[in-house]
């Protein structure tokens, strides 16, 4: 056989097995034996590069980084769905739908509705040539290149027209999400608030290296353009596309009436939870083409299809405004300021919005009554709004232009969806700053809670984090509601925090990527923060977890003149630990053990943590299936639940004692 046939053989068994696998979940061969057939398409490549292809299976790891996105108008526009809330709004839809037609609609389609972001992808000759996002409906951003990272999206068809324009959904699975934010959360960076957020910001990334690291996934759910290709109906379309290779959804189903789509409704409702993708309801469409066409579309919204909402979880209340945070690193966050309401054991009166990406998301306004419920059971968070209660006079949210602090003009970093201010010194970014350098976990420093802090940076007393050991207790004592005692405490304090280990300032720095673990892992390998400074990047990726990423966020903030004059400053005021070894030389008889603490125990959640960590556990902060304990003590809600769902072993604290005491090892609390 020819070294071009060979080629051309493997990039159809390529394409086979990512079929089997990304799509139909059903895999035919060991991921060793995919990857004995990639890595010779590989060499043979790179032996002779004039047989690679950009539709080659070796292509879908990313290319070069892109200077930008190029908008492109949509050749047919991309509409949106109206929306029902309840069954009598759904039966409502139906009833228009009937008038219309001046008869009963034919079959049905019902088909979850995946909480994703909307996409058009074009296939010319049988190949993908353009992927673009929704955007406005009219103009979206050109994303070919990540989309060609999408293991389960074929980039060649056969036997495609020659124009081919499939509408889809891009979807980031929670499994992914999960571990994503996991890596996110070890490396110190900000966590993302859901699967839509994180899928929005990967598929819009200039670095197609990066996005085809998010591993995003995608559902065809529409056959927009074939030439010559007679369309009889939605279902038919479907089973077409998926012939063709296309990523369908198995979760359709054709339905003869509105009974049968309301039995699918309520089937959904409960089982999507066991999905590993989110779904918010489901899309109700009429399947024939010809009724499609008699009912067409308004100037926003298709007349022959309509979403029906699941009801959120959780309770509604009434936004009263809604507020701009700046946070430490000049991130830009819309909260909701609410009606105050009882909620899992608090009173809640505001609750995070993520960003504006989801206040538009949302299309929540001033004045809505909204669904609120507690993220993790800690953070409330909007889940929904109620657009049957809005009253007349509900007001627009403003996304701002600049940085509400310092007036500074805001911006969108590539690969984000959150607005951030791009001024170090702006007073809020300060103030986040500090509040984060004297926070538990990192210098932690009692008596120096968020309004005192804000009453001394506002008093020039506090400037930079170093400036807190310039403070002097008889200045501190006539500042209003301090007295002699509590300013004589904040200085022990602070004395007292000289002396905190390496890795709890090297957490306090808010340096980019360096989380708790990462921290720890590096104050044990480079003792000294000059030691650490000068470090070179092959030896901080010598340490297990950290990689190229990180290692040049740490070599990019010691070069930084500002940093570089911090440190100066904390050093010439005494703080300047030095690691001294391990935290534990004791036995770890829980190594190879991953626990996911929850509820009140007997100590503190960051004490907990540390001690198992010390006994050899890795700890997590989600239950999936590499979880082998959930620590669990009163209270214990959501993760109790999925951790008895996935057969994760579940204990309190007396009987991890026992467990510790089968292992030969001391009690979780030693006396």
């Amino acid at each position: 056989m020819s070294i071009g046939r060979r080629v051309d053989e493997l990039h159809r068994l390529l394409r086979r097995h990512d079929h089997l696998y990304y799509v139909l979940a059903a895999p035919e061969i060991s991921d060793f034996e995919y990857d004995q057939l990639f890595k010779e398409l590989q060499g043979l490549e790179e032996a002779y590069p004039e047989l690679r292809s950009p539709d080659s299976p070796t292509q879908r790891v990313g290319g070069r980084p892109l200077d930008g996105l190029e908008q492109v108008a949509h050749e047919h526009p991309m509409l949106s769905l109206d929306n029902s809330y309840s069954k009598d709004e759904l039966r409502a839809w139906y009833a228009r739908a009937a008038r219309e037609l001046g008869r009963k609609p034919g079959n049905l389609a019902a088909e979850l509705k995946i909480d994703g972001v909307s996409i058009s992808l074009i296939y010319e000759d049988g190949r993908l040539e353009r992927a673009v996002t929704r955007g406005d409906g009219t103009l979206g951003d050109d994303v070919t290149a990540n989309a060609r990272t999408i293991r389960g999206l074929p980039l060649v068809l056969e036997g495609a027209p020659s124009l081919l324009e499939v509408r889809g959904e891009v979807y980031m699975a929670r499994s992914t999400f999960d571990a994503l934010n996991r890596i996110r959360s070890d490396a110190g960076e900000s966590e993302f608030a859901n699967p839509r957020n994180a899928t929005a910001g990967s598929i819009r990334l200039l670095d197609s290296r990066e996005a085809a690291r998010r591993r995003l996934s995608v559902w065809c759910y529409q056959l927009a353009r074939a030439p010559n290709h007679e369309s009889t109906g939605h279902i038919e379309d479907l089973r077409w596309l998926t012939k063709l290779g296309m990523p369908v959804s198995p979760h359709v189903e054709s339905c003869a009436n509105l009974v049968e789509v309301e039995s699918f409704i309520d089937r959904w409702e409960k089982g999507r939870k066991e999905l590993d993708f989110d779904t918010d309801g489901i899309v109700v469409k009429l399947d024939a083409a010809a009724e499609r066409a008699a009912l067409g579309a308004t100037a926003r919204a298709v007349r022959w299809a309509v979403a029906y909402k699941f009801p959120p979880e959780g309770r509604t209340t009434v936004v009263r405004d809604v507020v701009v945070q700046v946070g430490r690193t000049g991130v830009l966050t819309p909260v909701a300021d609410l009606e105050p309401l009882a909620l899992s054991g608090s009173t809640v009166s505001r609750a995070t919005l993520h960003n504006f990406d989801e206040v538009e998301r949302l299309d929540l306004r001033i004045g809505d009554t909204v669904w609120v419920t507690k993220g993790g059971e800690v953070i409330p968070k909007v889940v929904g709004v109620v657009s049957s209660e809005r009253p007349a006079d509900a007001g627009a949210v403003t996304v701002p232009t600049v940085c509400p602090s310092c007036a500074t003009p805001v911006v969108r970093e590539e690969g984000e969806v959150a607005l951030r201010c791009p001024n170090p010194g702006c007073p809020a970014v300060v103030a986040a700053r500090l509040r984060h350098f004297t926070s538990r976990g990192a210098m932690e420093i009692e008596g120096l809670g968020g309004k005192k802090l804000d009453q001394l940076v506002a008093a020039g007393l506090v400037t930079d984090e170093a400036s807190l050991w310039d403070l002097d207790a008889e200045v501190l004592a006539e500042l209003p509601r301090w007295q002699e005692t509590s300013a004589n405490k904040l200085v022990a304090e602070l004395e007292a925090a000289r002396g905190r280990p390496l890795h709890r300032l090297l957490f306090a720095l808010g340096i980019p990527g360096i989380g708790e673990r990462v921290a720890k892992q590096l104050a044990h390998r480079f003792p000294t923060l000059e030691f650490l400074a000068v470090a070179a990047p092959a030896e901080m990726e010598s340490i297990v977890g950290v990689g190229p990423s990180l290692s040049s966020s740490v070599t990019a903030w010691f070069a930084d003149d500002r940093n570089r004059a911090l440190i100066d400053r904390l050093r010439s005021r005494g703080v300047d630990p030095e690691d001294v070894g391990a935290e534990s030389s004791g036995a770890r008889p829980l190594t190879g053990m991953t626990f996911v603490v929850t509820g009140a125990l007997s100590r503190s959640r960051r004490e907990v943590q540390a001690r198992l960590e010390a006994l050899g556990a890795k700890v997590t902060g989600s239950v999936t299936s590499k979880t082998t304990h959930l620590l669990a003590g009163g209270g214990a809600g959501g993760k109790l639940a999925k951790a008895r769902a996935l057969g994760v072993e579940v204990m309190d604290e007396d009987m991890l004692d026992e467990l510790l005491d089968k292992n030969g090892g001391d009690p979780l609390w030693p006396m």
